[in-house]
């Protein structure tokens, strides 16, 4: 049985804002999948990495995190899914999502990687009003 991380521990979260959305950068995977589990936080991971556009992009998420089949498949619903739907379900402890390989294309341009990521921060503020950790990392392909 893992014991829950101590706030004097070196743990790949130290250092970082309960409330954030920011790129992978030295971070693994698999270490924060570990860090979710020891701080009994909800852990949400996509790969992107074989998404053409933006609707491949809204269906991979849909189909990694788990969304309900009623998911309408654009950012306002996405937004609805991370936020409202979860909160409806009960107390939440705190997330760990991960967006890995965002294409970086003509077809997912960055206006459209940006909109992407203001509907994960946006998240981020409403579990931040909520006092609830919600960090969110991405990486782009």
């Amino acid at each position: 049985m893992e014991t829950p991380l101590r706030k004097d521990e070196d743990a790949p979260l130290k250092g970082i804002r309960p409330n954030i959305v920011q790129s992978i950068r030295a971070f693994r995977v698999p270490d924060l999948q570990q860090a979710a589990t020891q701080l009994n936080q909800h852990f949400l991971y996509a790969n992107l990495s074989n998404a053409q556009s933006k609707q491949d992009i809204l269906d991979m998420i849909a189909a990694q995190y788990t969304f309900p089949a009623h998911f309408g498949k654009n950012f306002d619903a996405l937004y609805d899914c991370m936020t409202d739907l979860v909160h409806k379900s009960g107390p939440q402890t705190g997330f760990i999502v991960v967006l890995e390989h965002i294409p970086a294309h003509a077809k997912f341009d960055k206006e459209a990687r940006e909109q992407l990521l203001d509907i994960f921060r946006d998240a981020a503020d409403y579990w931040a009003d909520r006092k609830i950790p919600f960090r969110c990392f991405y990486s782009f392909l």
